[in-house]
């Protein structure tokens, strides 16, 4: 038996939504499908709250911190990120999502979403240009950072449990690894 699936492009699926054929879910569109998000535990809400603040006070008006908004890429995707961390181009937003070239680094949180966050997402993310990605791996209390794009891919990933680290966009600036986690 065959199996054939739907792929979607990002016109179609914002027909969708503004159809409200979507309205009781909460979904986002990864590679042309449609992912199913998991729900939010309170350890992951709490620490997207608090590094939402944090990051606020860092950037000042440098940057614009977007909590759980889509960001729209040209893979047919349209993902929601925890946190994505953008060109503060106030009203344009009103347009569009941030483009990928409007994206400084993007975080998520993760805990049962661990897997596909760092395999999936790190690969669309990749291939859309997003220059950093930072998941925050929630169980094992620890910073997964990817950097320096390559061909569509990330070529250098480390990762952290304490100290300071700074943003490819804001090398000025240090975050403290702990106040992730």
């Amino acid at each position: 038996m065959t199996l054939a699936t739907y792929k979607w492009t990002v016109d179609r699926y914002h027909k969708a939504v503004d159809a409200a054929v979507f309205e009781a879910e909460q979904l986002e569109l990864l590679a042309g499908e449609l992912v199913v998000m998991a729900p939010e535990r309170e350890t992951h809400a709490y620490f997207n709250d608090a590094v939402v603040k944090y990051l606020w006070r860092l950037l000042g008006d440098q940057a614009q911190v977007r909590d759980g908004k889509p960001i729209t890429l040209p893979n047919d995707s349209e993902p929601l990120p925890d946190i994505a961390i953008v060109e503060p181009l106030d009203r344009v937003y009103l347009e569009h999502h941030p483009y990928p070239e409007n994206i400084y680094w993007l975080i998520e949180f993760s805990q049962a979403t661990l897997t596909k966050d760092l395999t999936v997402k790190k690969a669309i993310y990749a291939q859309a240009g997003i220059p950093e990605y930072w998941v925050v791996n929630l169980r094992d209390r620890q910073l997964h950072v990817f950097r320096d794009l390559q061909q569509g891919d990330y070529t250098d990933e480390f990762v952290v449990k304490t100290g300071r680290i700074q943003p490819l966009a804001f090398p000025a600036i240090e975050i403290a690894v702990e106040r992730l986690m």
